[in-house]
């Protein structure tokens, strides 16, 4: 009979885990948590002392009772959930659910599933971190009481069903403020030069980029500027002035964390951060590959270290001097610098055995989850070795008093560019032949002049946004996936082509946070509370201490909003539209998908109609009215009420009036009227704008 009982959180760890262990082992899983606060209250007693009321997950009696009887079996207990704080909170929580008191309980971890990695945990058993566990309370308990608090009043105000939470209420604002950022983007017009010029004895000509004066560098902001730069040059000597030639090195990348991890998968595989946390946690728990059973490919998933094992270390080197040289071994490992303090319990994500190359393992796999083996063994081994080399030169021309300069690269050393080349690499091979010796003459071709606009900042997408939400401090590794998750979920996001596009619904309830709650939807204040959350980690900060410092303020805040809440409360707003069914005069309602149109006799009538908001401006093409719209996925714009006979459509909203220059229609930026026709490029304030409407 087996004497030790290990209890990990995921079925799929079990059997592998037995296999490494032997007849005195039976492993055993708690399907994830047991314990949480209960669904139909608060559960946090804020009379005394904050004491969280947990109680049994419903569902979860037959799995402990299960685990009851194989706790009674065996001499020791040894608790192996995932090492992190929320995997120490399991443990803790299941202590208490088995009644594991009078027994012999150890904690144990390991950052992957091989064979060394979980029977040297063993030798390491430790007792339960309290730290960890009260640093996972801490989060569970602030995220409650927001979302317990707040929630309801965006029902009240809104819809029922709406949601806040302390990580996603400022991962939408993030995406609020930079869709209003887009929104007030004015372009600007710029000009480049370029000129082609031949080396003597050359077919092939070389481009040469306009840099300015001998007086320094000189923007070029206009049609009329390139035409006197280009006017100045006619019949110039093209002398080359200066020729530096130099080696440049590019450092191979560091290893995937979680949100690196995320941020690359989704633009090398088009990944979302969801679908690659679970074709992660499929790799790390083990996947059957042939001759070797139930295999785990890559180490935890949840992560913001870049360290890795002396183990790891060495068996990545010799991987790289068996597979590609010496040479290509790095001389030293670099490792990200980070001020916040990070989860360096772990180690980056990364191949458990680099010998087990992707391409050998191929047929095992689905195709997703190879691909994403592939590019973490791929980055692992790349970050093991040596830099890439170029030569690099730059030439300096000079035409009268103007400067035009070529920059050249060569590889020399591929380095780790020939295992792996990152997904926003710019191809680095620029090279001309010949030499171009100083005071060389060069032959003048022609002139390429043309015009660009600056471009706004970008939407955000989920890499983006998860860059960003770390770079801020804001969130954990394990919170990136489902805050984008539930953003879209509730349709506060749209998501089109990669890009996350602000909703009708999701305006409404960033409008209602900032306003009512300043201090939840905070990025400082947010990153805070991250901090101390690591100060409870480090045993410095009690989690009491902080819930008692944050929660009364939040109350007052909800209170106060209740009270203001009453007095604006919407009401359903009536429509001039006349319900076909019964007579009635229409009202605007909120679903779902932003606003729509009811008849106010439900439920004896329960007609319903798309709702068009007009702006009051009449279309261009067709002259019928142009209304506000949203796309399928709930991204607003302005079209034709007359579509589909029409097809006029602007992103934003028509200001009614003409532009002078071109006789388009002008549109709303922020405080600016701008023509429709980016080629056109008239902008002008809206209140000194006095023009004829459309």
């Amino acid at each position: 009979m087996a004497k030790y009982l290990v209890i990990v959180e995921s079925p799929a760890k079990v059997k592998t885990i037995k296999k490494f262990l032997g007849a005195n082992y039976e492993v055993a899983a708690s399907n994830g948590h047991v314990r949480d606060l209960p669904k139909s209250t608060l559960g946090i007693d804020v009379e005394n002392d904050y004491e969280p009321k947990y109680i049994t997950i419903r569902g979860k009696g037959d799995i402990l009772a299960n685990l009851r009887k194989e706790v009674k079996k065996a001499e020791k207990i040894y608790l192996a959930t995932d090492p992190d704080r929320e995997g120490e909170a399991i443990s803790w929580h299941l202590y208490f659910a088995l009644k594991l008191q009078e027994k012999k309980v150890y904690r144990i971890t390991f950052n992957e599933i091989t064979k060394n990695a979980v029977k040297e945990s063993l030798k390491n058993a430790r007792e339960i971190n309290m730290n960890l566990v009260d640093a996972q309370q801490a989060r569970r308990a602030l995220d409650r009481m927001v979302g317990y608090r707040i929630s309801p009043l965006l029902w009240a105000k809104i819809k029922r069903g709406l949601s806040a939470g302390r990580v996603q209420s400022v991962a939408l604002r993030i995406i609020c403020d930079r869709e209003a950022e887009i929104d007030a983007f004015i372009p600007e017009e710029y000009w480049s030069l370029d000129a082609n010029l031949k080396a003597k004895g050359e077919r092939k000509p070389v481009c040469a980029k306009y840099y300015g004066t001998v007086d320094g560098k000189q923007a070029i902001t206009g049609k009329e500027q390139v035409d006197k730069i280009i006017d100045s040059l006619k019949g110039a000597e093209y002398i080359v002035k200066e020729v530096k030639r130099g080696e440049r090195l590019k450092k191979a990348p560091l290893p995937f964390t979680t949100s690196t991890l995320q941020q690359e998968a989704s633009k090398v595989l088009n990944f979302s951060t969801q679908k690659t946390m679970r074709l992660a946690q499929q790799l790390y728990e083990g996947v059957d590959i042939k001759g070797e059973g139930t295999v785990g490919l890559i180490t935890y998933l949840r992560t913001d270290s870049t360290r890795v094992s002396e183990e790891a270390e060495r068996m990545a080197r010799d991987y790289i001097a068996a597979h590609h040289g010496e040479e290509y071994q790095a001389e030293v490992t670099g490792e990200k610098k980070n001020d916040k303090k990070i989860q360096d319990a772990h180690e980056a994500i990364r191949p458990t055995d680099p010998e087990r190359i992707p391409v050998a393992i191929k047929d095992e796999l689905p195709r997703d989850l190879f691909r994403l083996y592939q590019l973490i063994w791929k980055r692992f081994v790349a970050s093991r070795m040596s830099a890439a080399k170029y030569e690099t030169t730059s030439v300096k021309i000079q035409a009268n008093d103007q400067i035009f300069t070529l920059a050249a690269s060569k590889m020399i050393f591929d380095g780790f560019m020939s295992v792996y080349i990152q997904a926003d690499e710019k191809e680095e091979e620029n090279t001309f032949t010949g030499e171009l010796g100083q005071g060389s003459i060069l032959e003048h071709i022609s002139f390429e002049p043309k015009q660009h606009f600056t471009q706004p900042p970008a939407h955000y997408t989920e890499a983006s946004l998860v860059r960003a939400l770390e770079e801020l401090g804001i969130g954990r590794p394990s919170t990136y996936a489902p805050t984008i998750t539930t953003i879209l979920a509730r349709r506060y996001v749209a998501k089109e082509n990669k890009n996350l596009y602000v909703t009708e619904l999701g305006e409404v309830v960033n409008n209602m946070m900032k306003e009512a709650f300043p201090s939840i939807v905070d990025v400082n204040f947010t990153a805070n509370l991250e901090a101390l959350l690591d100060g409870v980690e480090e045993g410095t900060v009690k989690w009491k201490t902080i819930i008692a410092n944050f929660y009364p303020d939040l109350d007052e805040a909800v209170k106060n909003a209740e009270k203001e809440l009453e007095q604006v409360k919407i009401e359903d707003e009536v429509s001039e539209e006349i319900c076909e069914n019964c007579g009635r005069n229409m009202v605007i309602k909120y679903g779902p998908h932003g606003r729509f149109l009811a008849c106010p006799g439900f439920p004896d009538c329960r007609n319903t109609k798309p709702y068009f908001e007009k702006i009051g401006v009449a279309c261009p093409k067709c002259s019928k009215d142009i209304v506000l719209k949203k796309t399928k996925k709930g991204r607003k714009y302005f079209g034709c009420i007359g579509n589909p006979d029409c097809d006029f459509m602007v992103w934003q909203k028509p200001s009614g009036e003409v532009c002078p220059k071109c006789g388009s229609m002008l549109l709303e930026k922020g405080n600016k009227l701008v023509c429709m026709e980016e080629q056109c490029g008239h902008v002008v304030n809206k209140e000194n704008h006095k023009s004829e409407t459309l």
